[in-house]
């Protein structure tokens, strides 16, 4: 079990009535729970969504169910500005005198954590165990509602003759600015082929946006795990009026990628909160042929220490090298 659930159960008699998990890990914490506890959970996680068996009690989405709770357990996400969020969307649907849990690791910053909690009334930490810590407030007075472009922040990219607006969700990857690998993969992408293009790990939506911005009979499958991340996607696609062009789909992974696929493209991710794990990107590159035409692309810009050109090999029998900059390449296969 997850050191941050064991501390919960050590603490156990503190819950009680309706209570809302957020960002919790997939282990058996709620099913060794108090019957007497009504349990719901809150996560942006799809693939966390699907394991959770996504019933009634299990909500997927960037805010929390509608319904009401008498108390919130927060496990505490790597990012500051999506904590914030969190905490904020939690307090504004509780109401004054229910209580708000923080749980996390020492090492991602709990501590930190623990002081944005105390906005929102008195703090007091309940255990401090297996490397963990739990705390707690009481929500002192009511609080207002904020909307959601209150939390978006944008930034434009120029790429060629196009200026593109992006639009980032807190925690989402490269929220305030375009990031390094992105920047060295779009130049590579202004011959690749027309069709139905996905892009794997979407983030913010700045290659699907410009793939959609480049061909207006291109359609986008925009694919990540993160509901931030699709939502942020979608509100680009909004901003730069290119919409009809846009499938988002939340998926576990590459097997939940469509098919027949003229090209993917992606800037893939190698991190799960805060655990860097590369089974997901080394998928993509083993897998991706599966999903593409015959004669379909691949694209992928990486790290330059990641080898991932022998993973493309054993599936398409050659990668190139499209280009090897500021530490990243980008690599490019053909079904």
């Amino acid at each position: 079990m997850d050191p941050r659930s064991e501390v919960i159960l050590r603490q156990e008699a503190y819950l009680k009535g309706r209570v809302l998990f957020i960002n919790a890990p997939c282990d058996p914490l709620l099913s060794q729970l108090n019957q007497n506890i009504d349990a719901s959970i809150w996560t942006w996680n799809f693939a966390d969504y699907e394991q959770y068996n996504a019933d009634d009690h299990t909500h997927f989405g960037i805010t929390p169910p509608h319904q009401e709770y008498d108390q919130a357990v927060i496990f505490v996400p790597k990012s500051k500005e999506l904590l914030n969020y969190v905490l904020h969307q939690v307090a504004s649907h509780l109401a004054k005198g229910c209580q708000i849990f923080l749980v996390g690791e020492k090492k991602i910053g709990v501590e930190r954590a623990a002081k944005q909690l105390q906005v929102y009334g008195n703090t007091l930490k309940l255990d401090s165990a297996r490397h963990c810590q739990l705390w707690l407030t009481q929500l002192e007075q009511p609080v207002a509602k904020k909307p959601l472009s209150d939390w978006v922040k944008t930034y434009p990219i120029n790429i060629e003759q196009d200026t593109l607006k992006i639009c980032a969700l807190p925690g989402v990857f490269s929220q305030n600015h375009l990031d390094l690998g992105t920047a060295v993969l779009l130049p590579q992408l202004k011959n690749i082929t027309k069709g139905r293009i996905a892009d794997f790990g979407c983030g913010a939506g700045v290659i699907a946006c410009y793939l959609a911005k480049k061909n207006k009979k291109n359609t986008i499958y925009a694919l990540d795990v993160d509901a931030f991340a699709l939502e942020s996607t979608k509100m680009t696609f909004e901003a730069n009026q290119l919409t009809s062009q846009l499938e988002c789909c939340a998926v576990r992974g590459i097997s939940d990628m469509p098919s027949g696929l003229n090209a993917i493209v992606s800037n893939p991710p190698f991190h799960q909160g805060v655990k860097t794990n590369y089974d997901v990107s080394e998928t993509l590159c083993r897998e991706a042929k599966q999903h593409l035409k015959n004669r379909g692309e691949l694209w992928i810009v990486a790290n330059r220490f990641l080898n991932y050109a022998p993973l493309i090999e054993q599936s398409f029998g050659t990668c190139t090298v499209k280009t090897d900059q500021n530490g990243f390449k980008v690599l490019y296969a053909l079904a």
